[in-house]
């Protein structure tokens, strides 16, 4: 009798994803082509790819400094939530076009069906030329991240290596993370999904980690940062913008921050053939990972400007300011 019942609730789920995946299957054929790709990513791994992409603890704290350097902490207090704002309307807009053509190839593929070939191929070529590029800088910030964090410890120092070793290590450390997430995605989307899901959750765990340890141990508070505008540009901030007097101009300079940071969300919609109730997941899972990570990422660099002992010293360290002892 127990066995009965148990199973119920799984043949009445197994019932509900047969419905979802062939309204996918026709809405796929309703476009003019048949289902290729598996699908086996639910809504939360959707999500998780885009949280994941925008990732506020790399973009956050490495491009800290763009956000600092300008107008002091106001650019975080005051410019997050304003960079953030203008990143979830991109992302409303994306997510209403997604909801009609939840297809494979995302942004070019909408481009053709709305404007053309022309425009399809444009986008296209936009679209590879900025992940080829922004793939290229994340694998060297991963490396150099590492090689200044683990490289001491195995006795290789940076400060110590001439530019030929040094240039030698890093294009063999890109090329060794470059041809590692190639050998990921050629496993396939099961171990993309299991990676993606780990990386959502371990994401929002050590941002949620290091936030509550900034402001436990920071030894007072003064809120007026996150709105006091202070001009760090030229030597003052450690040369990160050239010298100025406009406060405003700084100010706009200094959204650079959630602009570098909140962005890759569509990377839910070029994965639309491969989720579940692809026209309801992948719009959702665009705008949540716009919200959750402006949310918490404000948090969190808010916390950070609010433990810096000494703004002006900060500052004044510019691109270096991440090595700060906060």
């Amino acid at each position: 009798m127990m066995s009965a019942m148990n199973l119920e609730p799984m043949a009445e789920e197994q019932a509900r994803l047969r419905t979802t995946l062939d309204a996918d299957q026709k809405t796929l054929q309703s476009l003019g082509y048949a289902q290729e790709l598996l699908r086996r990513m639910s809504g939360f791994s959707n999500f998780a790819i885009s949280f994941s992409m925008i990732c506020i603890l790399a973009g956050g704290i490495t491009s800290f400094q763009l956000g600092l350097c300008s107008v002091g902490g106001a650019a975080m207090g005051l410019g997050w939530p304003l960079g953030c704002l203008f990143s979830l309307g991109f992302a409303l807009a994306m997510g209403q076009v997604a909801s009609a053509f939840p297809t494979a190839g995302g942004l070019y593929h909408w481009a053709s069906i709305l404007g053309g070939r022309g425009w399809g191929w444009l986008t296209a070529w936009f679209n590879l030329a900025g992940l080829v590029t922004v793939m290229a800088a994340i694998n060297v910030g991963a490396y150099l991240f590492a090689q200044s964090a683990l490289g001491p410890l195995v006795g290789l120092d940076p400060a110590h290596l001439t530019p030929t070793r040094a240039g030698l290590l890093q294009l063999c450390g890109v090329m060794i993370i470059t041809l590692s997430q190639a050998l990921f995605n050629h496993l396939g989307i099961k171990l993309t999904t299991r990676l993606t899901d780990f990386s959502g959750y371990l994401i929002f765990g050590v941002s949620v980690a290091l936030t509550v340890a900034l402001l436990a141990y920071t030894p007072h508070f003064e809120p007026s940062r996150l709105w006091t505008f202070i001009n760090y540009s030229g030597p003052r901030g450690g040369g990160v913008w050239p010298q100025g007097n406009s406060l405003g101009w700084l100010f706009l300079l200094g959204l650079l921050l959630p602009a570098y940071t909140v962005t890759g969300f569509d990377a839910s919609a070029h994965i639309s053939e491969e989720t579940i109730g692809a026209a309801e997941n992948v719009p959702r899972s665009m705008v949540r990972a716009v919200l959750y990570s402006g949310l918490f990422g404000w948090v969190m660099i808010c916390a950070i400007v609010l433990a810096i002992p000494n703004l002006d010293q900060a500052a004044a360290q510019g691109a270096e300011i991440g090595r700060a002892h906060v």
